[in-house]
């Protein structure tokens, strides 16, 4: 992009445009998103930002999956980081699942791909998507050839199929973060497949997790996922151990957030504050890279208090944020990314470009492609007639 051209096309622009297209008024479109006019062309022009709740409620008036209104994916940043090259060989790939390539060799033993898996989720968790996708094909494939292989009742068995599951969630996260979310959608079914055979329920509700993780970016229905999460806590018992307990204190955190675009704010502060009593009985925990603890229910009250728009609610909670060296760069660039939301529309715009370079800085592939991300810059363009220098760097590194 020149240095003299900034785009500032966002949410807002796409719904405007599409709304034109299909020739409907900011009356009618409302109507069909239970959404107020008035609130509709606020966002249209950029004075009121679209929740994901309204975005997916918009884009199903408008006969558009939510990722049209986001730009994603985001097909020209994706091929200057040569990105857009993995798709295809991973839905190969996924395809290939329970007939892989013959005259394929032999899968590596059982504990080498354990070795190798957890190096994989590790580069997942600093969402160094390009050094995985050199390598995710083929550990889809291989680990089809496993399952294969030890097909007989048994704990290998069971780990092998562990293998399968977290392959495939790699696969379905990675599709998630780079906008390609039907991609996403058939990773998990095939994760949906695996994590029943691991023999571990943990990964069965871990799987429902990514699957509602879907729900709340994509679909108009937050119920639908809201019922994924209750089902889900209904089926992991309690069994006492600190793994179970974090992944189920994920659960509620998730299932707080659906509530809330639910309209149910009562069950969502229920579900928060069962969290929080888990969270203090954990303590901070990484079991199956969900990064649970009182930190990231802290995080997760940032994030619902942003989805009401109670934006001073959100700086006052990132306040009383410390984030410990090392942590979870996934999580650490949300933090960055909900302050920088708020600070935005709380009209504290160097604060919010400096917040936006700090989660950069934590996790650039993940803050260079989302959507939230996207979204704040083009609020933070558009807010003055003469952008300064770092936001205008930061908006032709992140594509907007």
């Amino acid at each position: 992009m020149p240095d003299d051209e900034v785009s500032t096309r966002t949410i807002g622009a796409r719904i405007q445009e599409l709304r034109a297209i299909r020739g409907l008024s900011l009356t009618e479109l409302g109507r069909r998103a239970h959404v107020s006019a008035a609130h509709l062309s606020r966002i249209e022009h950029g004075k009121r930002y679209a929740t994901a709740g309204i975005v997916a409620s918009v884009a199903r008036a408008l006969g558009v999956g939510a990722s049209v209104l986001r730009g994603q994916p985001y097909i020209q940043t994706l091929q200057k980081d040569q990105l857009d090259a993995i798709v295809a060989p991973i839905s190969s790939a996924l395809d290939s699942w329970d007939l892989p390539p013959e005259n394929e060799p032999a899968p590596r033993p059982l504990g080498v791909l354990e070795t190798e898996l957890r190096r994989i989720v590790q580069l997942r968790i600093k969402t160094r998507f390009a050094e995985i996708s050199e390598e995710l094909p083929g550990l889809i494939v291989e680990s089809a050839l496993l399952t294969q292989l030890h097909d007989r009742p048994g704990h290998e068995k069971e780990r092998a199929f562990a293998i399968q599951t977290e392959v495939a969630r790699t696969a379905a996260i990675i599709a998630f973060r780079l906008g390609y979310l039907d991609l996403s959608r058939f990773a998990l079914s095939r994760m949906g497949i695996a994590a029943p055979k691991s023999g571990d329920p943990r990964q069965i509700a871990v799987e429902r997790f990514e699957r509602a993780h879907i729900t709340h970016a994509e679909s108009s229905r937050p119920d639908r996922g809201l019922a994924l999460m209750r089902r889900a806590l209904r089926d992991l018992d309690d069994d006492g151990t600190t793994a179970t307990r974090a992944v189920r204190g994920t659960l509620q955190l998730r299932a707080a957030s659906l509530a809330l675009r639910s309209r149910d704010p009562g069950a969502s502060g229920d579900f928060l504050g069962q969290a929080g009593e888990l969270a203090r009985q954990t303590g901070e925990t990484e079991d199956y890279a969900l990064s649970f603890g009182p930190l990231n229910v802290s995080l997760s009250r940032m994030a619902t208090a942003n989805d009401r728009e109670d934006h001073e609610e959100v700086l006052g909670q990132a306040a009383g944020v410390r984030l410990p060296r090392g942590y979870a760069p996934t999580r650490a660039a949300h933090y960055w990314i909900d302050k920088a939301r708020a600070l935005t529309w709380t009209a504290r715009h160097e604060q919010a470009v400096e917040s936006l370079y700090e989660a950069r800085v934590v996790a650039p592939q993940l803050t260079r492609y989302h959507p939230g991300v996207h979204e704040t810059v083009g609020t933070l363009l558009r807010a003055r007639p003469k952008p300064s220098a770092p936001l205008r760097e930061f908006a032709r590194w992140s594509g907007v």
